[in-house]
């Protein structure tokens, strides 16, 4: 109830300062019964109290409930009655050294008891004669009207002593104070709706255990989808389902890196039983032991992953793989991945791979491949522009892929040229370079391996090295080896129109793309990675930014991820037992793998994560309806992709051990919104892994309200005041790990 007090007073101040600028006493009289009459029926029903939100002591921070609190997983399988006896326990305080203040509010349950809508009811109330509980409101509606009163009468006095001139300088807060009182209002509204609004989600059915929206390739062909068309994503309005995905049965928490690498556990998988030795060339690859899978270094394709990476190597005229960072190799996108072996061999590396594979109901390539630890993501290669920008990747990867390149006159290959930077390669290995298979078609009849090294030539690809059916061609780059082309050989440049630089699955182009775009940069000119995550004055002056800015968002970002780690050592280790007065342990390195990024900006995040030595990946995600700086974050050698967050993420469940969302809510809040908070929270849920972090910056009234929200996920959340910066806050969550019951 507290909660709402303040925030009906910060409704009053709202109303006394619209006087002063708008001059309109009538609205804000209007106003104020308004609230009035959002907050009396609240205040008649008792039982709907909301605690009040505390404040810990500066510097620190300070944890309600035991020890235990809600943070250790293993605890959800006790019974209710131990859970009650332990949440009745004293409060303990663990306190840490980093610039943050903690509010005393979560989703947890206190020993006065959770009512219907997820709020604490007060004992006192609940459990006094009907007599005293009428005195009781009667005196605190007497309170609430003189709070009104003597409010009021100040703000009116204020209004008329201060001067004209002074309210030119107060609208800026006004601004501000009408957006908080949005929020509030909006929240008083939630909670006068009863709690039909903040009802907990049930759970899925089981068959939602894998499911990825947007993909449903059965229902594609039923609807007359084709020729790689029927892989594609079609996100329409029944494609989202608000309900909270469990794991599978027997799923495990993923071994940590880099042992995840090579094993991971068979029940956090679709795999159906009988296709685990499909082959003998499967059995080279990896094994299955009981309830893990190990994989080897073999594949079915060649001999080894690290000798076939030691022959591209070695066609390029390189010593082997680990040269490829000197060339100007840091990403490559690996076409029809496998299981992954090819990015989690070249990791070792410094290189950063991506996987990109169309969506499969079971074996699914993308999924075994984030299983591991490794960059994928679900993407058809055959139907739509991938959402990356022109120019992203120093190398594009294809060995037995599954694409025939001969076909649609190759314009698969147009795709990959848009995709590839200057200077870069593009390593093809299939059956078709060892022996020439004739493809029959109803039009006419093509040797593939010969279209596409014709077709290759067009697109000034200078062809490097054929070896034991593999072959390398080299991206040109000049610039000007298009415009030399003659007039009727190969594919047309494309125009502006045509030659988006970041589309969101545009229908493939017939032409040449990335010719205009400015970032026409060879990778051989490039600074080599670490080096290149800084861009220099010159790159960043393509989009418009100066060193100074981008020094200072880098300089912000290491300072936000320090605090942070600090932020989750107690959380983490809160029974820890320790002496008074030691501090908490730091969490290993490595307790992160898989981080998304929902609204990168200059993947500052990113950086500052492998600055500070963390081993992880980050999927650098740009909104649509945001500033577009993903050209700029592939630039930096980080890897990122184009997203709509009212449609469904291209991965599979369980996806991700850590979410971050920087301003997220604010850019989302200012649209023509055709999804809910509840949607995007939703979301994150699905692809986020049980007992994995949920980390949200953004004001403070935003904060509130995806609070709220919160409470329908079954999240444990804290929220968390940036000291220096009083209008935002930081709401931490993790997502506790709920199990299945065995049939």
């Amino acid at each position: 109830m507290s909660c709402l007090v303040g925030r009906f007073v910060r409704l009053i101040q709202a109303l006394a300062i619209g006087m002063i600028t708008a001059h309109n006493f009538h609205t804000g009289f209007k106003g104020l019964f308004f609230a009035l009459s959002q907050l009396l029926p609240l205040i008649q029903q008792g039982q709907r109290m909301s605690r009040p939100l505390h404040r810990g002591v500066s510097g620190g921070l300070r944890l309600s409930g035991s020890n235990n609190d809600l943070w250790d997983s293993q605890m959800k399988d006790r019974t209710e009655k131990e859970d009650l006896d332990r949440r009745g326990s004293d409060q303990s305080i663990a306190s840490a050294k980093f610039p943050y203040l903690l509010h005393l509010s979560d989703n947890s349950t206190t020993k006065n008891g959770i009512n219907e809508n997820g709020f604490a009811s007060d004992s006192l109330i609940s459990g006094t004669p009907r007599s005293r509980h009428k005195l009781a409101m009667l005196l605190l509606k007497f309170s609430l009207i003189s709070i009104v009163i003597l409010a009021l009468t100040g703000s009116f006095w204020w209004t008329i002593s201060i001067s004209a001139s002074s309210r030119g300088h107060i609208f800026h807060g006004y601004r501000r104070l009408q957006e908080q009182l949005v929020v509030d209002l909006w929240d008083i509204g939630e909670l006068s709706l009863g709690s039909s609004r903040l009802k907990e989600l049930e759970f899925c059915p089981e068959e939602f255990e894998h499911h990825v929206p947007c993909f449903n390739v059965s229902d594609n062909i039923a609807l007359g989808y084709t020729d790689g068309n029927e892989y594609d994503r079609f996100c329409g309005h029944g494609s989202r389902e608000n309900c909270l995905v469990l794991p599978p049965v027997k799923y495990k928490i993923p071994l940590r890196w880099p042992t995840g690498k090579d094993v991971i556990w068979f029940a956090n998988v679709k795999y159906d039983p009988q296709e685990r030795m499909p082959s003998t060339v499967t059995r080279r690859m990896m094994m299955l032991e009981e309830e893990q899978i190990a994989f080897r270094s073999d594949s079915p394709t060649f001999d080894g992953i690290e000798d076939y990476s030691h022959q591209i190597a070695e066609m390029i005229g390189l010593r082997n793989e680990s040269s490829f960072i000197h060339i100007g190799v840091r990403t490559i996108l690996d076409i029809g991945c496998g299981f992954g072996s090819f990015g989690a061999h070249l990791s070792s590396s410094q290189l950063l791979t991506m996987c990109v594979a169309n969506y499969e109901a079971s074996r699914s390539q993308v999924q075994l491949t984030s299983e591991r630890g490794l960059p994928a993501m679900i993407g058809s290669f055959t139907s739509k522009q991938l959402p990356y920008p022109s120019l992203s990747f120093d190398m594009v990867h294809c060995a037995w892929c599954g694409i025939d390149w001969a076909q649609k006159d190759g314009i698969y290959l147009n795709e990959v040229d848009r995709l590839l930077k200057p200077g870069g390669y593009f390593v093809w290995t299939s059956q078709e370079n060892k022996v020439q298979r004739v493809t029959r078609t109803k039009e006419k009849q093509k040797i593939t391996g010969n279209f596409v090294q014709s077709f290759a030539e067009n697109l000034c690809w200078k062809i490097l090295s054929t070896q034991e059916g593999t072959i390398i061609w080299k991206k040109t780059s000049k610039r000007n080896c298009y415009s030399s082309r003659k007039s009727s050989s190969g594919p047309s440049i494309c125009s502006k129109s045509q030659d988006v630089e970041t589309p969101y699955y545009r229908p493939l182009q017939a032409c040449i793309g990335g010719t205009q775009s400015h970032r026409w940069i060879p990778i051989e000119d490039r600074t080599t990675w670490p080096s290149r995550a800084n861009l220099n004055k010159n790159e960043l002056a393509l989009f418009g930014l100066h060193p100074e800015e981008f020094a200072e968002d880098t300089d912000n970002w290491q300072v936000m991820v320090r605090n942070y780690w600090s932020l989750l050592s107690p959380l983490i280790f809160s029974d820890h037992p320790k002496r008074p007065g030691d501090e908490d342990p730091s969490p290993p390195y490595n307790m992160l793998r898989n981080v998304l990024d929902m609204n990168a900006n200059f993947g500052g995040f990113n950086a500052a994560l492998l600055g500070a030595r963390k081993s992880v990946w980050v999927m650098n995600v740009v909104p649509t309806n945001g500033p577009n700086y993903l050209p700029l974050i592939m630039d930096r050698g980080f890897v990122g992709v184009l997203h709509d967050w009212c449609e469904a993420f291209p991965t599979y469940p369980r996806t991700y051990d850590l979410v971050h969302a920087a301003g997220l809510l604010s850019l989302e809040s200012v649209q023509q919104r055709r999804c809910t908070t509840l949607d995007l929270f939703t979301e994150i849920d699905r692809i986020l892994r049980p007992e994995g972090w949920v980390i949200i910056r953004d004001t403070a009234p935003l904060i509130e309200s995806a609070r709220t929200t919160i409470t329908r996920l079954k999240w444990d959340a804290r929220v968390v005041e940036v000291e220096s910066n009083s209008d935002e806050r930081l709401l931490i969550c993790q997502k506790p790990f709920f199990k299945r019951q065995s049939k």
